[in-house]
């Protein structure tokens, strides 16, 4: 289990800003509950306004890309461009501020690590249970 930090969070927020400063963005969603805190701290950083839904134009973060399964669902509906904190595979259409391990359990700062425990615990029990 890797338990991030606030301080790892503010290096990832450094590590997007620099990397996307130069563009022009007409906003920043973050994908609700874990990319809502990226997005608030992307949209100070970067000096736009945060968006409550994703739009044409816009920056969609999140904090981690695991299936795909949620951004492919919003890169249906909008031409937008997509980073997250922490990829499980490497990036493809998306950006990622790091790039880890696909079996690495996450903890986010903003996250109560003895549910996150309890929460592993569950998903790695299915897991065994279905070969």
């Amino acid at each position: 289990m890797l338990q991030l930090s606030w301080i790892q969070f503010d290096l990832a927020v450094e590590t997007i800003t620099e990397r996307y400063s130069s563009r022009s963005f007409a906003g920043v969603y973050g994908v609700p509950r874990g990319g809502v805190c990226l997005a608030v701290a992307l949209s100070h950083a970067l000096s736009l306004p945060w968006l409550p839904e994703p739009k044409d134009g816009c920056l969609v973060v999140d904090d981690v890309y695991e299936s795909g399964q949620t951004l492919r669902a919003i890169r249906e509906q909008v031409d937008a461009t997509f980073v997250v904190w922490m990829s499980k595979c490497a990036p493809e259409w998306w950006d990622a501020a790091t790039t880890i391990s696909a079996d690495e359990w996450l903890v986010f700062p903003w996250e109560n690590v003895d549910l996150a425990v309890e929460d592993e615990g569950r998903y790695r029990a299915s897991r065994s249970m279905h070969p």
